[in-house]
């Protein structure tokens, strides 16, 4: 079974199951514990309301410590097993491990939000001040979903760009790689540009908004969107264009790294399983968080740009 004791004393093992280093894993764990024993105070493992008896791990538990659960929920992110080979791993029955993950699942998105790594979810909460006004990133990006059985529903969620039924959310990224906005997770058929003329949000007058082509016409007031031009239909670019084009994907590669650190949890990179309500868009809430908080311990850094 795996147990964080001994999973820690191999730092190349626990962060290939993870995403964190372990000093990572025990700067998040505080935040983790008190939310956990808060929620234990008044619910039970079901949800239920606790009646007299106060919560206190079984002597035989399969999680014994908080630092288990909290890396029995890491994993699951992380790896996006099966729930049934998750629970092997784990040394519990599948039933079980489904109340866990949805258990520690909540606790562990609420430790991020008191760590205030959480994007914001609407442009009133985005809330960016005028001196705050620079560059940023914004581009879509979509999850394999298991075929729904409903026609219309299809439909809607088949992506005629990645060929298969997929979900979709608009992330807007700050020059460090940080996710600073998730927009709702969306049908996969929806466009980029109507995506992000749902979302709402807007920057800073002054700021340089940089984008792919599939947000053509997309504008925000104040601000200089920065996009690649198209090449027209039957003819080639100017070789000034190309040049163009190319500095801008130099640029905006900043975009992609940070929806690659989202998707390092494969949980919102493979095909989705777990069809509890609302789970779709919460884990993707979560694996942001998840990166923004990396991000405080492993920045990332890029040369200075001028625009």
């Amino acid at each position: 079974m795996l147990r964080y004791q001994k999973l820690s004393k191999n730092p190349r093992k626990f962060l290939a199951m993870t995403a964190f280093t372990v000093p990572e894993f025990q700067a998040l764990l505080p935040y983790f514990e008190i939310e956990f024993n808060q929620h234990v105070a008044v619910y039970r493992l079901d949800g239920k309301v606790r009646q007299k008896r106060r919560y206190r791990p079984y002597k035989n538990s399969v999680l014994p410590t908080i630092e288990d659960k909290l890396l029995f929920i890491l994993v699951y992110l992380k790896q996006n097993s099966l729930q049934e080979a998750h629970a092997t791993l784990f040394g519990l029955h599948q039933p079980d491990a489904n109340r866990w993950i949805h258990c520690l699942h909540r606790l562990l998105n609420q430790a991020l939000a008191a760590l205030l790594v959480l994007p914001a979810r609407t442009a009133i909460s985005l809330n960016l001040t005028e001196a705050e006004a620079g560059l940023y990133f914004h581009d879509g990006t979509e999850r394999p979903i298991g075929r729904p059985t409903d026609p219309t529903t299809q439909r809607d969620y088949y992506s005629g760009k990645k060929k298969q039924h997929t979900v979709k959310n608009i992330l807007l990224v700050h020059p460090s790689g940080r996710v600073l906005l998730l927009s709702r997770t969306v049908e996969g058929k929806k466009h980029d540009k109507k995506a992000a003329d749902e979302a709402a949000y807007t920057l800073p007058a002054g700021s340089v908004l940089v984008q792919d082509s599939g947000f053509q016409g997309f504008s925000l007031v104040g601000v200089v969107m920065l996009q690649p031009q198209k090449k027209p239909r039957g003819q080639e670019l100017a070789p000034e264009d190309k040049r163009d084009n190319q500095l801008i994907a130099q640029i905006r590669i900043r975009v992609e790294h940070a929806i690659g650190g989202v998707k390092r949890y494969r949980m919102v990179k493979d095909k989705i399983r777990n069809w509890k309500e609302n789970f779709r868009d919460q884990v993707m809430e979560t694996c942001c968080g998840l990166h923004n908080f990396r991000l405080d311990f492993r920045p990332w850094y890029y040369d200075n740009l001028t625009i």
